[in-house]
């Protein structure tokens, strides 16, 4: 491998605001701080709530109803 070519790499420690903290390597410095994580995530913790807006989910379903095959109802 080539020498002076490869960026220099930290062991880093992430903060998030909600608390929680992990250690990883980076390029950008020894501590990171961030506003949200998978702990704190909607999508992660399982709170996510699907909106229907305009009936998107009726239309696609209606849309796509004959490539259903009888048995993956």
């Amino acid at each position: 491998m080539k020498e002076k070519i490869h960026p220099k790499t930290y062991n880093t420690k992430v903060r998030c605001h909600c608390g929680f903290e992990f250690d990883t390597q980076s390029t950008v410095g020894e501590t990171i701080e961030v506003e949200i994580c998978s702990h704190c995530h909607p999508f992660f913790t399982g709170e996510q709530k699907f909106i229907d807006t305009a009936g998107r989910i009726d239309r696609f379903r209606k849309k796509y109803a004959k490539f259903v095959k009888e048995g993956n109802k």
